[in-house]
């Protein structure tokens, strides 16, 4: 599996004043759960955004992502239209490049990205929050058996998957083991920048 990145706008630290809330973990771990809770708690906010991610794959319940054929994604490439973008588990993933507009008007922008791309975007815009989303080894285990998604690829090697980059690491991180609604509110708290503790 490799997985790449390119920006869009390479100039480190230029993009803000806005804050970039990534949102990470392993497969399993319930990120699009917590986000999708995340997105609602925020709704009537419009400088929260939560912009939907482009993927090589359908749009499920699981996601709801702007799919795009392989040969349609490499175009957008080409013609810069992603902020960033990578690869990952067979499939190609980015953000759309309007992120940047947010940013520079003073939003904050919540994604689910890759670790692998975090360094890349702490270097390109000017305040980034990594949020890394985790749950016990065999809760995750549990969670992709039961969404089995065949494109979710060798359950045994996704949960084995690490990135050895001091860049990559969560400056919060919340163990999503318990209520949902519990966990989405302490990341609701992040992305407002209260704090996310009770």
């Amino acid at each position: 599996m490799s997985e790449t990145t390119t920006m869009a706008d390479g100039q480190a630290g230029a993009i803000g004043p806005g804050r970039l809330v990534l949102v990470v973990g392993p497969s399993g771990a319930g990120k699009d759960t917590l986000l999708r809770l995340a997105q609602a708690a925020c709704g009537d906010d419009h400088d929260i955004v939560f912009p939907r991610r482009i993927v090589t794959r359908e749009s499920s319940a699981d996601e709801d992502n702007v799919a795009l054929g392989p040969a349609e994604f490499l175009r957008a490439c080409e013609h810069g239209d992603f902020a960033v973008h990578w690869d990952a588990h067979g499939h190609s993933y980015a953000l759309p490049l309007d992120i940047n507009d947010d940013i520079r008007a003073g939003r904050t922008v919540v994604a689910n990205v890759s670790r692998t791309v975090i360094g890349t975007l702490r270097q390109t815009y000017a305040d980034v929050v990594v949020v890394a989303i985790t749950a016990p080894p065999d809760v995750l285990a549990a969670r992709l058996a039961a969404r089995a998604r065949q494109s979710d690829g060798n359950i045994a090697e996704r949960l084995t998957r690490s990135v050895d980059d001091r860049s990559s690491q969560a400056d919060v991180t919340i163990l999503n083991a318990g209520s949902a609604e519990y966990h989405a509110r302490q990341l609701v708290r992040v992305i407002r920048n209260e704090g996310w503790q009770d």
